[in-house]
């Protein structure tokens, strides 16, 4: 991980989480699954006037009371008191009591109206003969609130079905307006702006949008373990805002450069100005989006004013981004890298050289005669697997050290390297790993194969060096590192099955034939260059087929 004194803003700490729960109390309406949501007082401390889901903190009484619930034999104890908190607080706020009677029954509508919403709930049950409904009280997810936040909470959103026959009414102090809606209703009407939702109600509603029932959505929680968990991170993207989930593109960076949540790092994409991303390591992406080449390419210089700066995949030969680089760095470069030879990468290399006063080396790996005509370069020196470039800044403590360890990573290219900065836990990815798509196998200077094992290489790389971030030259950076790696596989193997099964299905096909199967969940323009990765995918596979040994 990042050394501390490379971090860009003070350390600090977050708000601890408390134990809370809310349930999402759902039914089947007469256009679809439907769900209860309040609004929350305009004086309460937290989202006040957001529409919520019921819910509350987590007391010492539900964690004792479970000998007056129902459990599923496979539900957990702190999922059982989570079930029973959120009981507790749907009684509270709303008199919708999860309960039954000792014979499985359902709660008779005489012996709920004899019910004190302001007295303690379990004294009643027990004295009624009802025991809480928490095997009928699922996990959805679980949510911890942002570490930006002064206050947080570590809260497993819970499903259940609505009894019948019960009509909620808010208690007027916590809860306002109870309102039974769609999912999809209820954002289109914040996106509107007449129905105030936090960012985990939004991201909660668009997933549960996609059940059609109740049944549907209690059966995708049979497994006892939340569909997801999440604790969100914010960032500035046109001066606003921002959150996103673990899943998301800019959530790695943000980890990065703002491990604490401080909301400060600017998003957008831009061309003018390097971004920091450490003291230590800053980021000017190149002039030049495009569909292969996303935002654009993105240029990296390593290092600080002491010590000088290496400077990662110079770029296009564009002047005005590789005077940029030169301005970034003082003029003060030891080393030009390129991590491989496609012409989004090198060609910046030359003439940012000639701007300096003392000519930096162009290091990398040559080319390969299955290069394209396009893709020719020749560094000054080629780089070894396992070599070590330093750079020293003076300082005993060694904090102005950065040492680059170089990776060979054929596959994506036959000269593609990678680069691990080693006091930092970072992995410069070059095209390897990237962020938003996966990379172009191109034969024969692409090799699927080859670009699988090179994956594993740095899956252990990684591990060695406790590397937490990647850095990509398309995007932002991802995290963490060896599970962004092993996503990445096992995407790349489930796309070759599927190459396989089709291939199996029309052994005659043409690569035109396979495509439109093979890839039929990207969008059809994409096709054309999918089918230079589906070649790559055939080769492999005919590779490996008995009697190819």
């Amino acid at each position: 991980m990042p050394r501390s004194t490379q971090l860009l803003h003070p350390q600090r700490e977050p708000a601890p989480a408390l134990a809370a729960a809310t349930v999402l109390l759902l039914r089947d309406g007469p256009h679809g699954l439907e769900v209860l949501m309040t609004r929350r007082s305009l004086s309460a401390s937290f989202a006040p006037g957001a529409y919520v889901f019921p819910g509350g903190g987590i007391e010492a009484g539900d964690g004792a009371a479970h000998d007056q619930a129902t459990r599923r034999p496979a539900q957990s104890a702190a999922h059982l008191t989570q079930a029973i908190a959120a009981i507790r607080e749907s009684f509270e706020e709303l008199g919708v009591l999860l309960a039954r009677q000792v014979d499985g029954a359902p709660v008779p509508p005489a012996t709920l109206a004899q019910f004190d919403r302001h007295a303690p709930l379990l004294p009643q049950c027990v004295a009624h003969g009802l025991r809480l409904a928490a095997a009928d009280v699922y996990v959805l997810a679980r949510w911890i609130t942002d570490r930006d936040l002064p206050r947080r909470f570590d809260v497993p959103f819970l499903v259940a079905r609505m009894p019948d026959g019960q009509i909620p009414v808010a208690d007027g102090k916590e809860q306002f307006e109870p309102v039974w809606v769609r999912p999809q209703d209820a954002l289109a009407r914040h996106a509107a702006g007449d129905f105030f939702i936090i960012f985990p109600t939004i991201r909660t509603l668009e997933r549960l949008q996609d059940y059609p029932d109740v049944k549907a959505v209690l059966a995708a929680c049979a497994s006892e373990q939340p569909l997801w968990t999440s604790c969100p991170r914010a960032g500035l993207l046109a001066g606003k805002e921002a959150r996103y989930m673990e899943h998301e593109p800019p959530y790695g960076e943000l980890a990065l450069v703002c491990p604490d949540g401080q909301i400060l790092h600017a998003l957008d994409w831009q061309s003018q100005q390097p971004v920091p991303l450490l003291k230590n390591v800053q980021r000017l992406t190149a002039p030049n989006p495009g569909f292969m080449t996303g935002p654009g390419t993105n240029s990296y210089l390593v290092g600080d004013p002491r010590s000088g700066y290496v400077v990662i995949d110079p770029g296009p030969a564009d002047t005005a981004h590789v005077e940029r680089l030169w301005r970034a760095a003082g003029g003060n470069i030891r080393a030009i890298v390129c991590t491989h030879s496609h012409p989004d990468h090198f060609p910046g290399a030359r003439p940012l050289q000639a701007l300096c006063s003392r000519p930096p080396p162009i290091l990398g790996l040559p080319s390969q005669p299955t290069a394209r005509a396009n893709s020719q370069f020749t560094p000054d020196r080629a780089l070894a697997d396992g070599e070590e470039l330093v750079l020293e800044g003076g300082g005993s403590d060694g904090t102005q050290t950065h040492t680059l360890r170089v990776i060979h990573t054929p596959g994506h290219a036959a000269n593609h390297l990678c680069l691990l900065l080693q006091e930092d836990g970072l992995l410069f990815s070059g095209d390897h790993i990237l962020n938003g798509s996966t990379t172009v196998i191109d034969p024969p200077d692409g090799d699927m194969t080859a670009y699988l094992e090179s994956l594993d290489k740095l899956d252990a790389a990684c591990a060695g060096a406790s590397v937490g971030f990647i850095l990509p030259a398309h995007g932002h950076v991802l995290a963490p590192a060896r599970a962004v790696i092993a996503h990445l596989k096992q995407h790349r193997l489930a796309r070759e099955a599927k190459v396989l099964a089709v291939m199996k299905a029309d052994p005659d096909g043409t690569l035109d034939d396979w495509v439109a199967r093979a890839y039929d969940d990207v969008p059809e323009r994409v096709w054309p260059v999918a089918k230079r990765s589906l070649l790559a995918h055939v080769g492999r596979i005919r590779a490996m087929a008995p009697g190819n040994d």
